[in-house]
Order: structure tokens, then sequence, then C-alpha cells
């Protein structure tokens, strides 16, 4: 999640929560009640709303923890694979490497033997 979505994303909980406050309590105050009882229903949905507001970062923690063990277990699992997969290279690679250096032995080995045979002519004329 970017920056920009994080910031958008909090902005809107803020708004919700800010919307929810100022409707409760200017509901509050245009009811017809008396100011006692108007303080107690106030203060009532307040704590309802803080208690609304912690339980809701409580759940946004829980989730963003889960959240990132599960990106970190195939994280893990990713970088698990891709060790395999260059091992499996590795192992590949120096097989060929090998069968180029015998392939190059094998080419030097049978050059000299046509080259002493070629040139053994030229030994006996002396």
């Amino acid at each position: 999640m970017t920056n920009e979505e994080k910031g958008m994303g909090k902005g809107l909980l803020i708004g919700i929560f800010t919307g929810v406050a100022v409707g409760t309590v200017i509901g509050l105050l245009y009811a017809p009640k008396s100011g006692k009882k108007l303080r107690r229903d106030i203060k009532t949905k307040s704590q309802d709303l803080v208690d609304d507001a912690d339980e809701y970062i409580s759940n946004a923690k829980k989730k963003a923890s889960q959240l990132i063990n599960d990106v970190k277990k195939k994280s893990e699992v990713l970088v698990s694979d891709a060790k395999e997969m260059i091992d499996a290279l590795l192992d590949e690679s120096e097989k060929i490497l090998n069968d180029a250096k015998s392939r190059v032995e094998n080419y030097i080995e049978t050059g000299k033997g046509n080259l002493e045979n070629e040139s053994n002519p030229f030994k006996n004329h002396k």
C-alpha cells in the first residue's frame, strides 16, 4: 500500500468518525432533553464511539499483523524456490562446463595425435 493510499484510508477513517461524532452531538443537542440528561447521553455516546474506535483499531492491528505474517511466509517460500532454481542452474552450468572441458581436451589430444602422425614422415627423412 502506498503512502498516498494509507493517507487516503486514514483520512476516510477520521472523516467517518468525525461525521458520526458531529451527527450524534447535533442529534443530542436538538433532542428535547434536560441539560443533565443531555450531558449523560453525550458522555455515553462519546464513550461508545471511543469503544468502537478501539475495537476497529484492534481489529485493524490483528489483520495487519496477519497480513504481514502471510507476506513473510510467502516471501520465504519464494526465496527458497529461487535458491533451489539457482542451485539447479549452477549444477547444470557446471555439468555443461565440465562436458565442454572434456570435449576440448579430447580435441586437443586428437589434434596432437594427428600432428604427430603427420610429422612422422618428416622425421624419417632426415
